[in-house]
C-alpha cells in the first residue's frame, strides 16, 4: 500500500505525517483548503506547514465538501487519512451548519463514491476525537463507574465547577478507555462521533479496513499561533509573548492529555501499517491528565515572561471538566508508548515558537463572538 491520501494533509497533524510517511518510502496525495483560520491570508506564501510539504506531495487544493474534489483526489489510493476538519469546540456551538457540513457531509461524500464506483482504497484512517466523549470517566463510591452529562450553569455561576452526580461529591477521576460512555457535548464533538461511527460502520461492508484514532489534545511546533478557536497551548503562548495577561476559565483546575505531534503521528503510522490496527478504535494520548493552570504557568516559565495570570471563574458553556485516555488498548495491540512527557513536550514546542514571529492575539475577539452567542459566562 503505496499510495496514501491524506486529507487535511497541510494542516498541523497532517503535514507531520505527510513527512514522515515520505520518509518511509510513500506516495503523498494531499486534499488540502488551505483554511486563513489556520494558514492565514496568504497561505501559499506564508504558511509554514503548506511550505513544508510543497513540491514533496501530489497536492490537490480542494474542499472534502466538493464531489469532483473527491474523486480526483481518491484516483490510485490505496490508503486514506482522513484529517480535513473544522476543529474549534466552542466555535462549533455558533458555526452549526459549517461544522456539519464539512464533517460529516464531507466524510459522506468520500464514503458514497468508494461504495458506488471503482477504486482500490484498502484502508481508512479518521481522526476522530476525545471530544466524542464529553466527561471523562469516573468512579462513584456506591454506583461504580459513571459517565456525569454536561454540569448545571447554575453550579457554576456559584463556582461549583467539579462533577457531582446524584448528590454525591465523591467521584474520582479515571482514565477514560475506549469502551466509555459516548455522550459529546458539543456540536464539533457531535460530528466528530458521526465521522468515526459512518467509517466503522460502512467500511467492512465496502472491504475496506477502518481504523480510528481518538487524539486527545495534540500539540508541538507547526501548530497554528494565529488560531484562537483551538489549542490552548499556542492561545497562551501568543498571550505571553505579546505580553498580555492570561485569563484562565472556571478555577483553573480543569485539566486535559496533552500528547506530543510525535507521538501522535507514531501511533498514527502504526495504524497505517499494522494489519491489527484493522477495525479497531483506539485512545492516543499520555495517559496523563494536566490542568490549565499549570500549562500556563509551564509556558511562562519556558519564555521566561512574567505576565500575569487570573483564575476567572468565567466559563465556556458545554466545556468538559476533566478526561484523559486509558492507553492499554494501543498499547497491548499495536505497541504504543509514548515518548514525551509534558515537560519534554513543552520544552520542544516552546523552543520553536521562539523562532516564530510573533503573532497578533486574537482571543479576545473569539471571546467576544461567545459572549454574543451567550456561551461564555
Amino acid at each position: 500500500m503505496k499510495n496514501i491520501l491524506i486529507t487535511g494533509g497541510a494542516g498541523f497533524i497532517g503535514s507531520n505525517l505527510s513527512l514522515e510517511l515520505i520518509n518511509k518510502g510513500y506516495s503523498i496525495t494531499v486534499l488540502d483548503n488551505l483554511s486563513t483560520q489556520i494558514h492565514g491570508e496568504n497561505p501559499k506564501v506564508t504558511s509554514p506547514l503548506y511550505k513544508s510539504i510543497k513540491d514533496k506531495v501530489t497536492f490537490i487544493e480542494g474542499t472534502v465538501t466538493s464531489r469532483a474534489d473527491w474523486e480526483k483526489a481518491l484516483k490510485n489510493q490505496d490508503v486514506v487519512v482522513h484529517f480535513a476538519a473544522e476543529t474549534g469546540t466552542g466555535q462549533s456551538m455558533y458555526c452549526i451548519e459549517k461544522y456539519t457540513e464539512v464533517n460529516i457531509q464531507g466524510t459522506a461524500i468520500m464514503l458514497d463514491i468508494l461504495a458506488n464506483t471503482p477504486h482500490q482504497v484498502k484502508k481508512i484512517v479518521i481522526a476522530s476525537s476525545r471530544s466524542i466523549y464529553g466527561e471523562g470517566k469516573y468512579i462513584h463510591p456506591e454506583l461504580g463507574a459513571i459517565y456525569p452529562g454536561y454540569r448545571n450553569e447554575k453550579d457554576m455561576l456559584e463556582g461549583k465547577f467539579e462533577l457531582n452526580y446524584e448528590g454525591s461529591s465523591d467521584l474520582v477521576l479515571v482514565a477514560t478507555d475506549e469502551e466509555s460512555k459516548i455522550h459529546p457535548s458539543s456540536v464539533y464533538g457531535i460530528t466528530k462521533q458521526n465521522q468515526e461511527q459512518m467509517i466503522m460502520t460502512v467500511c467492512p461492508t465496502i472491504g475496506i479496513a477502518p481504523v480510528a484514532f481518538r487524539y486527545q489534545n495534540v500539540y508541538g511546533p507547526g501548530q497554528s499561533l494565529s488560531n484562537p478557536y483551538t489549542g490552548i497551548l499556542s492561545i497562551f503562548s501568543t498571550q505571553i509573548r505579546n505580553n498580555n495577561p492570561i485569563q484562565i476559565f472556571e478555577d483553573g483546575k480543569e485539566s486535559r492529555d496533552f500528547v506530543f505531534i510525535d507521538d501522535v503521528i507514531q501511533a498514527t503510522v502504526l495504524g497505517i501499517e499494522k494489519e491489527e490496527a484493522n477495525g479497531h478504535v483506539f485512545n492516543v494520548g499520555t495517559g496523563i491528565p494536566t490542568d490549565v493552570v499549570e500549562v500556563a504557568n509551564s509556558l511562562i516559565e519556558a519564555y521566561a515572561i512574567n505576565v500575569p495570570v487570573t483564575i476567572t471563574g468565567r466559563f465556556r458553556l458545554g466545556d468538559i471538566r476533566h478526561n484523559y485516555a486509558d492507553l492499554t488498548k494501543i498499547k497491548t495491540k499495536l505497541g504504543f508508548e509514548p515518548k514525551f512527557t509534558f515537560k519534554e513536550g513543552i520544552k520542544k514546542f516552546s523552543a520553536w515558537v521562539l523562532e516564530q514571529e510573533i503573532q497578533e492575539d486574537k482571543l479576545s475577539k473569539s471571546l467576544d463572538e461567545m459572549v454574543k452567542k451567550g456561551l461564555l459566562k
